[in-house]
């Protein structure tokens, strides 16, 4: 059984998000979601978000059916869970090309090339604008 994990605020799910889980789904067997906290999206996104709360975006992500578990982890990056959940791959987005994958010294890694035009901070620029 092929485990594959990936990991994010889901803050406001999207059609972006929704091929990223297919994505994931397509290389293997289970796949795994490591969900930020309340606490460590505040940390991360400033302290307007998340717009939902975590109990809510757990909620929304297990109803997908390309998505088998998931997690929520307070810690600002998801190490310790990666270490917990031993994927055989960790999936993140391209704009990760130039970056180190939190993980990536622990299984392999692979990239989606998402579509730019889906973004949570545009979806929440677009509505403040309005």
């Amino acid at each position: 059984m092929k485990n594959i994990f990936t990991n994010g605020c889901f803050d406001i799910l999207h059609p972006g998000h929704i091929s990223l889980l297919k994505y994931c789904k397509s290389l293997g067997d289970k796949v795994t979601i490591g969900l930020n906290s309340d606490r460590s999206v505040k940390i991360l996104k400033g302290p307007t978000r998340p717009v939902n709360c975590q109990e809510d975006r757990k909620i929304m992500l297990e109803s997908i059916r390309y998505v088998d578990e998931v997690i929520i982890f307070d810690e600002v990056t998801p190490y310790d869970l990666i270490k917990q959940v031993l994927p055989d791959i960790i999936v993140k987005g391209s704009d990760y090309t130039n970056r180190k994958v939190v993980g990536e010294d622990l299984c392999e890694v692979k990239l989606f090339d998402y579509e730019e035009r889906y973004s949570t901070t545009k979806i929440i620029q677009s509505i403040t604008n309005r």
